[in-house]
């Protein structure tokens, strides 16, 4: 089946979205910085049957408009939030790629009683490598660890943005303090990273679950940043399984433990 497409109203901008429907807790998937739901949509199909789910554009990015002014995350973050108000989605998993991971902690942490649990897929920016010749050179080097066709949908992302655009979300990123954030997010948190990931390399992704209060990490061997784009039936499985558990333990009024 093909996926449902639509657009919301939120403020004064919209978010475009794409749904599969399924049983069990919603997933929402939320896109890196200068991309598009084009990089998460490969994982809300993988999802299919199992859960409902959710590909979402950010306000300036893909099919969806926002005023023109530099993007924050905490704006990013308010502009999720209302969304899902607006869908009606209640205490959904929210996983974020890249940028999308601040903008999903922000969300938890913000509005605790309306988020469920988190995925962070390669969360940034690492705190040790925020200095810009840095970040260009890992962003060169993940490039090089990319399948063909990732590479050429992030160009596409990054062409529909613009140039401008592009350039406040990856400073919006960088100036953006994820560490300070991920102690405060109360909900159950899977941290996944690619095993090659030069973004997200393992001492920062060790560090990122350590700072969660109920984060647990997993690593995809041999995959690099984009895991949505790069290994979808993996995180869909991850996922799954992921949001089956922390539901199951809800309902038994158990605490979620991050060790398996």
């Amino acid at each position: 089946m093909e996926a449902l497409r639509g657009t919301d109203g939120v403020g004064r901008a919209s978010m475009a979205w794409w749904h599969v429907p399924g049983q069990g807790p919603p997933v929402v998937c939320v896109h890196g910085a200068g991309i598009s739901s084009r990089q998460t949509l490969p994982v809300v199909r993988a999802l299919e049957g199992r859960t409902p789910a959710w590909a979402v554009d950010l306000p300036g990015f893909g099919a969806s408009t926002a005023p023109d002014h530099a993007p924050t995350v905490t704006g990013l973050a308010d502009s999720l939030l209302a969304w899902l108000r607006v869908r009606g989605i209640e205490r959904p998993c929210l996983l974020g790629l890249s940028l999308g991971t601040q903008v999903v902690a922000e969300a938890a942490v913000r509005a605790p009683d309306e988020v469920g649990s988190l995925v962070l897929a390669g969360p940034t920016t690492d705190p040790g490598a925020r200095s810009l010749p840095e970040l260009a050179a890992r962003l060169l080097r993940d490039a090089t660890r990319e399948d063909l066709s990732v590479i050429r949908s992030v160009v596409a992302d990054y062409w529909d943005a613009g140039v401008r655009r592009d350039v406040r979300s990856l400073l919006a990123s960088r100036e953006h303090r994820i560490e300070t954030v991920l102690p405060r997010v109360g909900q159950p948190t899977l941290v996944l990273r690619g095993g090659r990931d030069p973004l997200c390399p393992a001492p920062w992704a060790r560090e990122a679950a350590r700072l969660l209060p109920r984060g647990r990490l997993v690593t995809l061997p041999g995959q690099p940043h984009a895991l949505t784009a790069a290994a979808p039936g993996r995180v869909a499985d991850l996922v799954g399984e992921f949001v089956r558990e922390t539901a199951r333990d809800r309902r038994a009024g158990a605490e979620w433990s991050p060790n398996v």
